[in-house]
């Protein structure tokens, strides 16, 4: 994820809609950001990837990551919280289905 064209939240969607593959009607929020990350193992078309339950990991690769904090501290912030929020959720979905 090339975060060194994200200035704000609009370009913070519009990176990741383009990185992950989102649909047009993508809700540009992070609930919506959320959403599209949890449900990978499903084939809806909602993003580029999809995991095997096997996978269960999709890594991103967030460059310039100082840059990017220094510049949009409360988006870095939100991208780690929600970040972490996705992997919770998955990991109990599969621990507990």
């Amino acid at each position: 994820m090339d975060t060194a064209r994200i200035k704000d939240w609009t370009s913070f969607h519009e990176v990741c809609k383009e990185a992950m593959g989102f649909p047009d009607f993508y809700g540009m929020n992070m609930d919506a950001w959320i959403d599209r990350l949890t449900y990978l193992d499903k084939e809806d078309e909602m993003s580029k990837f999809v995991l095997s339950k096997a996978e269960m990991l999709l890594q991103i690769e967030v460059t310039k990551t100082e840059e990017f904090k220094s510049r949009v501290p409360e988006i870095f912030d939100a991208l780690v919280e929600c970040s972490a929020f996705v992997n919770r959720r998955y990991v109990t979905h599969y621990q507990h289905p």
